[in-house]
């Protein structure tokens, strides 16, 4: 948590810039965005324009989901390629922080989300989105700083690593299909810049149009078809038991698929990268029951993550033949 304080010297700097961007106009104060927000996310009104900024806690290292830098570069280099929102300032001084537009939307999971949206809007909206993750992997990642490209085999080790963490009574099984994914790793295509969670539920939208892609807190460079794989594990409700909702006239995989091809070949051996989305899901599932149980995270809804855990599993192991 932040202190008075430390919002407050904050609240100053960024006041500060935006002054510059908004000569004579009144300044709002921060506000903290409610939500599932990662590090310090704020929203702040400079005139009649609103903006989200975000920030290093006061006393962390800028590192992993605290590096506001890297989000703000990434954003950056998006532009005129994947619907993002626009970043109007950056302080590099500690603690780090940027500012960027606030974008009008909503960010719906269609499968999972409690919402009223008629079924054609959910589906069009998912189409729309398998060509903005096309767009986002054919950009030009040079410059950003990035970590090592992940291959398959290191993408498989980094949730491996998480599922072994994960209490025994609730993976079961886990060792076997780990060991199978591990023999069956495929050759990696050449690094794409990869979002890490790209789904409906991380993309504003107004009406059918993706207004931005939010959230892009794990980017990396990695096989496309990390992203690939996770994005069509949303498409139908019964991947989640007692998680899911129904909702018709959902794409397909396969349509979904298509739409991101556009016409190019199917990717090779995805069926592994679909199984690898599957273990990938298993294993967060388990890892954030797991900080329930401990009291380290109060959330009594985790408690209903056991059939979808078990289900990701299986479906996993059937997916690798």
């Amino acid at each position: 948590m932040s202190t008075l304080t430390e919002v407050t010297e904050l609240t100053g700097r960024v006041r500060e810039r935006l002054a510059e961007l908004h000569p004579g106009e009144p300044l709002g104060d921060l506000e903290t965005l409610p939500g599932g927000h990662s590090g310090l996310t704020y929203s702040i009104t400079a005139g009649p324009a609103s903006y989200v900024v975000k920030a290093v806690p006061a006393g962390q290292r800028p590192v992993g989901r605290n590096d506001v830098l890297r989000q703000a570069r990434v954003l950056r280099a998006l532009v005129g390629s994947v619907p993002v929102p626009g970043v109007v300032a950056v302080d590099e001084h500690q603690p780090a922080w940027f500012a960027m537009e606030f974008v009008t939307g909503e960010a719906v999971e269609p499968v999972l989300d409690d919402h009223r949206l008629e079924p054609r809007l959910c589906r069009t909206r998912m189409l729309a989105l398998a060509r903005v993750l096309r767009g986002l992997h054919r950009t030009e990642a040079a410059g950003l700083g990035a970590p090592e490209p992940l291959d398959p085999a290191a993408e498989l080790d980094r949730w491996s690593r998480t599922m072994r963490a994960v209490p025994a009574e609730l993976r079961s099984g886990a060792d076997e299909l780990l060991a199978r994914l591990a023999a069956t790793a495929p050759t990696g295509l050449p690094p794409a810049l990869i979002h890490g969670d790209f789904r409906l539920g991380n993309v504003l939208c107004v009406g059918e149009r993706p207004a931005a892609v939010i959230d892009w807190e794990i980017w990396g460079l990695g096989d496309p078809r990390t992203d690939l794989g996770w994005f069509l594990l949303f498409t139908d409700h019964r991947n989640f038991p007692q998680l899911g909702r129904e909702v018709p006239d959902l794409p397909t995989e396969d349509e979904l698929l298509a739409a991101y091809l556009d016409g190019r070949p199917d990717p090779p051996d995805f069926d592994w990268f679909r199984a690898l989305a599957r273990t990938k899901m298993a294993a967060i599932m388990g890892h954030n029951l797991r900080r329930h149980r401990e009291g380290k995270h109060h959330d009594p809804d985790q408690e209903r993550l056991p059939p979808t855990i078990a289900a990701m599993m299986r479906a996993a192991r059937d997916i690798l033949g």
